[in-house]
């Protein structure tokens, strides 16, 4: 299946977004020729009164409703929700055990309407259980034809090699995608965010990536929940460094020569680079969905490449 090189988010359907808004965005991302649709079984659990459960319900509800569960390709999650009813953080996180996989699998398929995800996901790591124990389960899932591929997701890039070396060495599948914190700029070296569950892409993993071509990174958080362009949206305190300054002003110089936004730049700078990359969007309506679809058409030269680069 051809897909666009970007995957919807879908964290805050069910949550934030109502029906009638989410399946207009769906629709009209799949109209576009979208195919990846992001989702966890622990979307969004940290919103009062929701369980976790909702971002998979609404997706399941869309997919019943249109019947086309052929023409999207589903990525999904496990490990990170919640064991504890009305926990707001990760503390209770469930884990990657091969029980616990196994059960989240076939709750996510149950939510989602379907008998089979594309791509199963590690949300996070585990390191209380056996690594061997969890890519066997992920393994199951695969062989069982629950799961198309496999990946992990806020890992560091040694860990990553790790778990495929592992899987390589018993004759398993490998993770062949990364889901990461990625986007034009970065924050100061070292400083921690508040995101505690969130982890960025280093140049290790970037360097990792290119050795290995079979893998696919997802950037997630891409747009940086719209501060690049929002006044109502300041950036996080990790980002305030001379590189933003120089960052920011090279992306507005360049967003006015293309005739684009600065948005748009960004996701264009995502895509076009050495290293595969999806940038995974997410959106509150059909008019943000546009702009995210007009950077399909924003083509950075190798000297507004550079420009970037230098800047951060």
């Amino acid at each position: 299946m051809t897909h666009l090189p970007l995957a919807l988010g879908t964290m805050y359907f069910g949550t934030l977004l109502d029906d009638r808004t989410a399946f207009a965005i769906l629709d009209r991302f799949v109209e576009a020729g979208g195919t990846l649709l992001d989702t966890s079984n622990n979307y969004a659990f940290w919103k009062e009164g929701a369980t976790g459960d909702e971002s998979e319900l609404a997706l399941g509800r869309w997919l019943a409703a249109r019947g086309n569960r052929d023409r999207v390709m589903l990525s999904t999650k496990c490990g990170a929700r919640p064991t504890v009813p009305g926990a707001r953080t990760l503390d209770s996180a469930e884990g990657l055990s091969a029980a616990t996989i196994a059960a989240a699998a076939e709750g996510s398929l149950r939510r989602l309407g379907t008998d089979h995800v594309d791509v199963y996901w590690a949300h996070v790591e585990d390191r209380t259980v056996p690594l061997e124990e969890t890519l066997g389960a992920f393994a199951e899932l695969v062989g069982a034809g629950k799961v198309g591929e496999i990946g992990a997701s806020n890992v560091r890039a040694w860990s990553l090699e790790r778990a495929r070396a592992t899987s390589r060495a018993t004759g398993r599948p490998l993770y062949t995608h990364v889901q990461l914190r990625h986007t034009y700029l970065h924050p100061r070296y070292g400083t921690r965010l508040p995101e505690a569950g969130h982890t960025l892409v280093e140049d290790d993993m970037l360097d990792y990536l290119r050795a290995e071509p079979g893998l696919t990174l997802w950037a997630y958080n891409a747009l940086m929940a719209g501060s690049y362009t929002r006044a109502d949206r300041p950036m996080q305190d990790a980002y305030e460094h001379p590189g933003t300054t120089r960052g920011l002003a090279a992306l507005r110089e360049i967003a006015d020569e293309l005739g684009a936004t600065v948005n748009q730049v960004v996701l264009a700078w995502l895509t076009g680079g050495d290293v595969t990359t999806v940038p995974l969007v997410g959106v509150s309506s059909v008019a943000q969905l546009e702009e995210v679809l007009g950077a399909l058409d924003v083509k950075l030269d190798d000297e507004h490449r550079a420009r970037l680069d230098a800047a951060r």
